[in-house]
């Protein structure tokens, strides 16, 4: 269904080639070849490209120039399956819907527009890209260009429950806006669901962010670039392998030997079968430093480093996407033998610790804060912090990247949970941990690089 009020185009980005006696429109992946088509249907076309009109227009072009009423209904097939293609905007004067994915197809509104109150979907939102004021919600296969602020205006009403009715008194005020214009922008708010008036059970489950994060890091509902695309490849110099050194205070740690763990580790099958979260230590034989170099070495030191026209990778005991290995961890000491409490940097290609601050008021907040995450049994003796070097990361991958990280956080995770269960560790992954805490005690800037997970461990009773 196409309302009549909606003018219609091709997307900017559809090119319309005219070549010999064919026209071919052509997106960045798809081709749509017309053999020997009609003047009327070239005409058309030409007017989709270039203008805005709406179906009854193009229709009577159509009608008018060719056989009728066969040659609009011809058109009108063509024209659907541009728009299932997703190669049509629609258009009012104060907004734009342009599709973002193909096997578009509009919402088509059940509304009672007369007696039903609707607002804004609450998984809708405004914010601007290159110039523009765009309206998204991973509800919707489609955005809308907002071109002025009347339209702005409308939406803020959104806020709270209106009928049709109530939102044109209460728009009244509004200059150079008809309520023909208003009722047009509803219903294109509604048919791109943009719009909600009720929420079924599984909806009601999701949190913004949550919907927001899961339908913009997987392909299906937007067209914007996914993947290793390297945006930032002549842009950005790539962030370094391995950090700088975070201070001058060294501390070597011990390394195991593979091939004896090799013949005295219990057997995979044991250790996931045994594994399980611990929160409850050993208080008069604490995990010693040994454990920890240990337990570090096995699961997140650089085994190899290969250079690259990209850069510098590495190979680590964990699996990582392009093997960028953006992911770094910050032990803060509780109790642990053999060293002093306080907060250290491991470098995984020296395989030692850097000493970054003494215990203080805030290195104890975040492990009081894992007790509290925890279940408040007892304080970690161990509490391994897990950042993120964004960039390192953000300089090949588009959309992704962010559910990467957690990805490899999650890894890490099984790489730490695995050895020290064969180590009879006490381990225990957490949720969530303060990241404005960790950088305030490390002064690193927010968005070059933040914790992303947290790691309590200790000496198993």
């Amino acid at each position: 269904m196409i309302y009549p009020f909606l003018t219609l185009s091709l997307k900017p980005e559809i090119l319309l080639i005219q070549e010999n006696d064919n026209i071919i429109l052509q997106s960045a992946n798809r081709k749509l070849t017309f053999h020997h088509p009609l003047s009327e249907l070239k005409s058309a076309l030409n007017l989709l490209k270039n203008s805005n009109n709406t179906v009854v227009q193009l229709r009577e072009l159509v009608e008018t120039n060719g056989n009728g009423i066969e040659a609009g209904n011809k058109f009108e097939n063509y024209l659907d399956k541009l728009i299932n293609l997703g190669w049509i905007c629609f258009s009012l004067p104060i907004a734009k819907a342009i599709p973002m994915t193909e096997h578009y197809e509009f919402n088509i509104s059940t509304i009672d527009w007369q007696q039903e109150s609707f607002t804004l979907s609450r998984f809708a939102y405004l914010h601007c890209f290159a110039g523009e004021l765009l309206l998204e919600s991973p509800q919707s296969k489609a955005k809308i260009i907002v071109h002025d602020w009347q339209g702005a205006a409308l939406i803020a009403k959104l806020s709270k429950p209106h009928t049709l009715a109530q939102l044109i008194l209460e728009t009244s005020h509004i200059p150079e806006i008809t309520q023909e214009t208003i009722q047009q922008f509803i219903i294109l708010l509604s048919i791109t669901n943009m719009l909600a008036v009720s929420e079924n059970f599984h909806l009601m489950q999701w949190e913004f962010h949550d919907l927001l994060f899961h339908s913009r890091s997987r392909n299906g509902r937007h067209n914007n670039p996914v993947g290793g695309t390297f945006r930032f490849y002549d842009k950005i110099e790539l962030m370094p392998l391995t950090k700088a050194p975070m201070s001058d205070k060294i501390l070597k740690l011990y390394q195991p030997q593979l091939e004896h763990l090799a013949k005295t580790d219990i057997s995979l099958t044991t250790a996931l079968e045994s594994r399980k979260s611990i929160r409850e230590y050993n208080q008069k034989a604490p995990i010693t430093i040994e454990q920890l170099g240990e337990l570090l070495y096995r699961c997140a030191r650089i085994k190899e480093v290969m250079e690259t026209k990209m850069g510098k990778l590495s190979r680590r005991p964990y699996p990582n996407g392009g093997a960028m290995y953006e992911l770094e961890i910050y032990p803060a000491i509780n109790c642990c033998e053999g060293i002093n409490s306080g907060l250290y940097h491991y470098q995984p290609l020296e395989h030692t610790l850097y000493h970054i601050s003494e215990s203080n008021q805030k290195v104890e907040r975040l492990l009081k804060d894992a007790w509290y995450s925890s279940g408040q049994q007892d304080t970690p003796q161990v509490l391994l912090v897990i950042t993120a070097r964004f960039g390192r990361l953000f300089w090949k991958y588009q959309a992704l990247a962010y559910a990467l990280i957690l990805k490899h956080v999650g890894v890490l995770y099984q790489n730490l949970y695995l050895t020290a269960t064969a180590m009879n560790l006490a381990p225990s992954a957490l949720g969530t941990g303060n990241s404005d805490l960790f950088a305030d005690i490390t002064g690193i800037e927010y968005y070059e690089e933040s914790s992303v997970g947290e790691f309590m461990l200790g000496s198993r009773k």
